[in-house]
C-alpha cells in the first residue's frame, strides 16, 4: 500500500527550532497574504538605523606614552596586536595593542622621525629621521623581557635628509625618498637603484601590494610619479593643481591608488590612465596629510589638518563616517588595521588613538540571534536607505562649529563660481564659450610618460 504525505523542512517554516513541544506554524510567503509587508519592513529599517546612530560610539581607546606629536606610525603584517609609532623628539614606541601597554621605547634618532615601515616578515622595523640615518630595529626578540637591549642591527648613512620609507611586501628590499627615490637592499649600504624625475624633493613614496614591483612616489613640485624597481626609468608622471602629502594602494585592485591632496580633496587614480581621476573625495575643509586602505579595499580612511578623521567608500564621493574629539589636534597619520575592525590615529597632542571602523559594532562575542537580527536590519536599511527620512537620519553628524562653519562658506563660494560659469556663458557667443572643464579632469595640470 503507498501512501502518500506531506513533509516540510524545519528550515522552511520561518521560526526557530526550540527543544519544546510548540506548535510550529508554516510561514506562507505569497504577497497577497501580507499587505502591510511594505510599511511593517519600513518601521522596522527607520527603528534600526536610530538604534544604529544611538549606539554609535566609535571611539574604544588611546595610547600615551610620546611626549612629543605622532608623526609616523607603521603595522606589522605578521601580527595584528604589534604597533609601531615615531614621534617628532626622534622616539619610537613599540605598542602592544592587546594590552594597549608601550612594550619598549627606543631613542632612535635626532630630530622627527619622519617614516617607520616593518620587513615583509615582521622581522625587523625601519626607521628614518632628520639626521640622515636609516636604522633596522630587531623586532625577534620578546619585548616582555627587560634584557631586550634598543641598538639597531644596522645603520646606514643617507647623503640627504629622508621624508619616506616602504618595504617590499615580499623581497628584503625597501625604498626611501629625499631629493631621489633609492632603492636599498636591507643587506648592502649603498642603493641598488636610484630614480629622479625633476623634483626637488620626494615626500612620501609607497609600494604597491598586488604588482609588488611598482611603486609611486610624491614630489614638492605637485606630482606623483610611478616607478618599476625592475627598470632603470620612471614609468608616469602626473601634475595637480596642488602638493600631494601621501598615497596609499587599493589592495584589492592593482592599478588604482589615493592621493592626499592639499587642496582638502583625496583623488583616486588609475595608474595606466592619470589623465583623469577614477574619483573626488570631499568633505575636509583643510589640507589632508596621511590616507590608507583597509584590507578589503572597499573603504580607505583619511587624517587631516582639520584636526578630524573621515572613512570614504572607494568609489563615493563624500565620507561615509567622520570621527573627532575635542582635545585631538592635526592628524598626521592615520592606519587601518589588518583585520579590517579598527583604525589607528596619531595627532599633534602625543596620543594614538584607535577607532572601531563601524561605529555601531559591538565589541565581544555575540550570539546567533543577535547575529541574525543585525544582518536583518542591515539588509533593510539598505533596502530603504533612499527614503528621506532614514537617509537623513543615517547621513547626520554632529562636527565641530568650526568645520561646519568653513563647510558652509565653501558650499556658498562654490555655488557663486558655477552662477558666475554659467552667466559668462550666457552672454558669450557660441562660438566663443570657454569649453566644459569635467569635474575628475580640473585638478589635472599634464601627465608625462
Amino acid at each position: 500500500m503507498k501512501v502518500k504525505v506531506l513533509s516540510r523542512r524545519l528550515a522552511d517554516s520561518g521560526v526557530r527550532d526550540t527543544t519544546h513541544d510548540l506548535r510550529r506554524i508554516p510561514r506562507n510567503v505569497d504577497p497577497s497574504l501580507h499587505p502591510l509587508e511594505a510599511p511593517r519592513e519600513y518601521q522596522r529599517a527607520l527603528n534600526a538605523t536610530k538604534l544604529e546612530r544611538v549606539f554609535a560610539k566609535p571611539f574604544v581607546g588611546d595610547l600615551s606614552a610620546h611626549a612629543d606629536g605622532v608623526y609616523a606610525m607603521a603595522k606589522d603584517p605578521t601580527r595584528l596586536s604589534r604597533l609601531a609609532s615615531g614621534s617628532c623628539d626622534g622616539q619610537i614606541c613599540i605598542w602592544s595593542l592587546s594590552k594597549r601597554q608601550c612594550e619598549h621605547q627606543i631613542n632612535a634618532h635626532r630630530g622627527f622621525v619622519r617614516g617607520l615601515c616593518f620587513n615583509h616578515t615582521g622581522s625587523s622595523l625601519l626607521s628614518i629621521g632628520d639626521d640622515q640615518i636609516i636604522k633596522l630595529w630587531p623586532m625577534d626578540a620578546d619585548f616582555d623581557d627587560s634584557k631586550v637591549v634598543a641598538q639597531p642591527s644596522n645603520t646606514i648613512l643617507g647623503s640627504a635628509m629622508f621624508n619616506g620609507i616602504d618595504h617590499h611586501w615580499s623581497k628584503s628590499v625597501f625604498a626611501t625618498c629625499s631629493t631621489q627615490v633609492d632603492v636599498w637592499d636591507e643587506e648592502r649600504s649603498e642603493p641598488i637603484r636610484s630614480f629622479t624625475w625633476g623634483s626637488e624633493t620626494t615626500t612620501s613614496v609607497r609600494f604597491n601590494p598586488v604588482e609588488r614591483n611598482v611603486l609611486a612616489s610624491t614630489g614638492s613640485d605637485r606630482t606623483i610619479a610611478l616607478y618599476d624597481i625592475r627598470g632603470a626609468t620612471p614609468l608616469k608622471k602626473v601634475v595637480l593643481e596642488m602638493r600631494t602629502n601621501s598615497i596609499c594602494w587599493n589592495p584589492m585592485e592593482a592599478f588604482n591608488f589615493t592621493a592626499a591632496n592639499e587642496d582638502t580633496n583625496l583623488y583616486t587614480f588609475d595608474m595606466r590612465r592619470l589623465d583623469r581621476a577614477l574619483n573626488v573625495h570631499k568633505d575636509h575643509v583643510m589640507a589632508v596629510l596621511d590616507c590608507d586602505y583597509s584590507p578589503t579595499g572597499r573603504e580607505f580612511v583619511s587624517g587631516s589638518y582639520d584636526k578630524t578623521i573621515r572613512i570614504f567608500p572607494f568609489d563615493k564621493g563624500h565620507s561615509r563616517e567622520v570621527y573627532h574629539t575635542k582635545r585631538m589636534q592635526r592628524v598626521f597619520c592615520v592606519r587601518w588595521s589588518a583585520d579590517s575592525r579598527f583604525i589607528y590615529s596619531g595627532s599633534e597632542e602625543t596620543n594614538i588613538r584607535i577607532w572601531k571602523a563601524d561605529a555601531s559594532e559591538r565589541l565581544g562575542p555575540i550570539s546567533a540571534r543577535q547575529k541574525i537580527s543585525k544582518n536583518y536590519g542591515n539588509k533593510l536599511k539598505e533596502k530603504f536607505k533612499d527614503h528621506p527620512q532614514i537617509r537623513r537620519i543615517s547621513k547626520h553628524r554632529h562636527v565641530p562649529k568650526l568645520i561646519y562653519k568653513q563647510t558652509k562658506e565653501r558650499r556658498e563660494m562654490l555655488k557663486a563660481r558655477r552662477r558666475k560659469e554659467e552667466n559668462v556663458r550666457l552672454h558669450t557667443k557660441p562660438e566663443n564659450q570657454p569649453e566644459r572643464t569635467a569635474e575628475r579632469k580640473k585638478p589635472i595640470v599634464s601627465t608625462l610618460s
